[in-house]
């Protein structure tokens, strides 16, 4: 399987900016909007964001680093950790659905396992009837039900901001959509009736518990949506309209003259959707980047001074 740093053209010590900006390169050029004739672009762009979701996070890098995890985000060792049994690629992007299935997914009692052998309850201290009411003559006790099997989901976080459907592949190969609730977040379990294990007493459930994937623009806070959107300095002195990313798609958004960085603006209802209705908001946050080569802004001020103070709240 091929290396995350590999996959990102970077080294074992990359930081966090670097992996980022690694990304974002990549992105550009891979994105599916630019190469909707190339397929082996799609893949590289689903490959390098594989990439970027594992090393973005510190503990799954950690992880993967110590050799414990795969660039799936599977355990290396099949025998250890989450049970047996690993989730083969998913249909979106190649994750992962199907995390960890040991035994059912629950513990195994000693005491139901001889019973099941011998088809009584345990002995008395005399050897007849069962402790437990279980012994010869007595009622059986109704058939148990299959295991539950464990699932670990990874969504997209527009996709889950959106409550796109997700399609998930079962332990037996079949494949559903599953849509999410209303104000989902990473750790949100649901529950499918009777897509566990069989057993005498009927089918057990699956548990599917909801992982959201970090964007390397957008960050959740609660309901809302935030984003950092640098824009130049004529922007912020004369004003203008910019185009502003969103979860639903990029908007046009209006920027006063004047306007200074840190200026936060509010997008209404481009954020998650609310357990109770609706959705929150995208809050847009305005940085004020210099150009690379400030030469002509330097002659442009020449002989002039501001002379407000900014600072004037921070004195004490």
């Amino acid at each position: 399987m091929a290396d995350a740093y590999d996959i990102l053209g970077i080294g074992r010590s990359a930081s966090e900016k670097e992996i980022k900006s690694a990304y974002r390169t990549l992105a550009k050029q891979l994105h599916p909007d630019r190469n909707k004739d190339n397929p082996k672009a799609a893949e590289r762009f689903s490959d390098i964001t594989k990439a970027y979701d594992l090393l973005s996070d510190k503990e799954q890098r950690a992880r993967y680093d110590r050799g414990e995890i795969d660039l799936e985000g599977n355990p290396t060792n099949p025998f250890g950790g989450g049970g047996f049994g690993g989730g083969g690629a998913g249909p979106r992007g190649g994750y992962s659905n199907q995390d960890f299935r040991g035994f059912g997914g629950e513990d195994v009692d000693l005491g139901d396992l001889f019973e099941g052998l011998f088809g009584g309850g345990r002995t008395g201290p005399m050897g007849g009837g069962s402790a437990r009411g279980g012994g010869f003559g007595s009622r059986s006790a109704p058939p148990r039900k299959g295991a539950d099997i464990a699932y670990r989901l990874r969504v997209p976080f527009v996709d889950a901001a959106r409550l796109i459907d997700q399609r998930i592949t079962l332990s037996d190969g079949k494949t559903i959509d599953l849509k999410l609730p209303a104000g989902v977040e990473s750790g949100t379990q649901m529950r499918l009736r009777g897509k566990g294990e069989q057993g005498p007493g009927g089918a057990g459930d699956a548990l599917v518990t909801v992982e959201i994937d970090k964007h390397p623009h957008f960050e959740r806070d609660g309901d809302r949506v935030r984003l950092e959107l640098p824009i130049t300095l004529s922007e912020a002195v004369r004003g203008g309209k910019v185009r502003v990313p969103t979860v639903d798609g990029p908007v046009m958004l209006t920027i006063k003259p004047g306007t200074s960085g840190g200026t936060t603006m509010r997008l209404s209802g481009k954020g998650f959707s609310r357990k109770t209705g609706g959705r929150g908001d995208q809050l847009v946050t305005i940085q004020i980047v210099l150009p690379e080569d400030i030469g002509p802004l330097q002659q442009a001020l020449e002989g002039w001074t501001d002379t407000s103070d900014p600072r004037a709240d921070l004195s004490t």
